[in-house]
């Protein structure tokens, strides 16, 4: 599928990392469990009364001459007494306040200050403090997925894409439904796997990752590979958690294994400006879900910092920014086309309104992206985000969909190749150099 090219290469990393920092725990907690020469002082007070923490946890793609984007960044709020842990996704467009840079994408604080200034715009966007930050370098996913002996994952729907002019030399995924074993390059193919669903399908497959991962992980053939999951994973994670802290988190492990783990985005809507996307969070939902989360009690100061956090931001908002559908992170009941009353459903008409778009510049055309949104919102079709692409070397314009909403994408005022493939009531649009304005 054409538009995964741009991002797929953002959007797994954050599926990704979860299983690997359940990873790091259990590595660390095997390790120190066998290790003739664990330190004895894990048994002091290292531990506070509190049984609540917050960690911050973000993927970074560095490279030799760049300090690199935190193209993943998740919140872990883990849960000790009661071994329950959450995650919520902030996804990297989200717009916040960047400590001496205004405001700008929050992935763009790593860049401008590292750990520490991405760790500030989380607090003051949260309204709570970061307990513990971990970075991990998410290039050697595919060995640790290697070292774990692969994972069994049950594929919730048809995936197939292919793109020859992929950063990497080229990207294929062509996987069927059903229940399958995955090696390190297989995995990546079903976690980078992206449609019309933007965050809303991530996030189903987030879940079945983690629940792969965990059931591996606590197996006992994980045991003989100790040394080269220790080695893999050493090698990817830097944090300012202590080994006593990781150990706890770890310890937690075989509870969770059969509990479900509550996953989310970050409240807020998608939204462009030119072709620049953008998540506005929003900051009061935010607020009281962190508070219901930590089951704190939110007082009459927490309330009015809520408030006039979130009206300061909105006179923040530039003129010209386009604010799309508001509902499109709310996860759709519809997670799969092969439920039951599937047949039923193919005998309604789809209409425009019922497609959820995904737009990919990729022409090297300024304003492309936002021309094309424009014109589609116009058809009555909802914009699930507006993204330029890595490249330009996208000849054709494509437009790709599923079986029954073809025929609505026919007689666009712009040339493009329609095709088939897509999940229910999807599409994306990757703009290539014969894009017309």
């Amino acid at each position: 599928m054409e538009p995964q090219k741009v991002k797929y290469k953002r959007s797994y990393k954050r599926i990704i990392i979860i299983g690997m920092i359940f990873l790091v725990f259990a590595a660390t907690a095997m390790a120190y469990s066998f290790s003739k020469n664990a330190s004895q002082k894990q048994g002091e007070k290292a531990f506070s009364s509190e049984d609540k923490y917050t960690i911050m946890v973000m993927g970074i793609d560095s490279r030799a001459d760049d300090v690199g984007r935190s193209d993943t960044m998740m919140i872990f709020n883990v849960d000790t007494k009661n071994d329950n842990v959450s995650v919520m996704s902030i996804p990297r467009d989200t717009r916040v306040q960047i400590k001496g840079y205004k405001y700008d994408k929050i992935n763009h604080a790593y860049a401008y200050g590292g750990h520490e200034l991405s760790r500030d715009a989380v607090q003051s966007l949260l309204g709570v403090p970061i307990d513990y930050y971990v970075l991990i370098d998410i290039k050697s996913f595919e060995n640790i997925i290697d070292a774990i002996g692969g994972v069994d994952i049950n594929v919730e729907k048809r995936m197939y894409y292919n793109d020859p002019w992929d950063d990497n030399g080229g990207l294929h995924i062509d996987l069927y439904p059903g229940m399958q074993h995955m090696d390190g390059k297989k995995a990546i193919e079903y976690v980078r796997f992206r449609d019309g669903e933007g965050d809303i399908g991530r996030i189903t497959r987030q879940q079945h990752f983690i629940k792969a991962v965990l059931e591996k992980i606590l197996t006992p053939s994980i045991l003989p590979k100790l040394p080269e999951i220790i080695k893999e994973v050493s090698a990817t994670v830097k944090t300012d958690m202590s080994f006593a802290y990781m150990l706890k988190f770890a310890g937690m492990l075989p509870g969770m294994k059969d509990r479900q783990i509550n996953s989310s985005m970050l409240p807020g809507k998608p939204a462009y400006i030119d072709d620049i996307s953008y998540w506005l969070p929003d900051i009061k939902v935010l607020r009281q879900n962190i508070a219901e989360t930590l089951a704190l009690n939110v007082t009459e100061q927490m309330q009015r910092n809520a408030d006039e956090t979130a009206a300061e931001y909105e006179k923040s908002l530039p003129k010209g920014l386009k604010v799309l559908n508001e509902d499109l992170n709310k996860k759709s009941d519809e997670n799969s086309t092969d439920n039951a009353d599937s047949a039923e459903k193919k005998t309604i008409p789809v209409k425009p309104q019922d497609i959820t778009v995904m737009v990919i510049n990729s022409s090297g055309i300024n304003g492309a992206g936002a021309a094309a949104a424009d014109t589609l919102m116009r058809k009555g079709f909802k914009i699930s985000s507006v993204e330029t692409g890595r490249t330009s070397s996208n000849e054709n314009t494509k437009i790709m969909t599923n079986d029954d909403a073809v025929s609505l994408f026919y007689g666009m005022p712009f040339p493009c190749v329609i095709m088939t493939g897509s999940g229910t009531k999807q599409a994306v649009l990757t703009i290539g150099r014969d894009f017309r304005k």
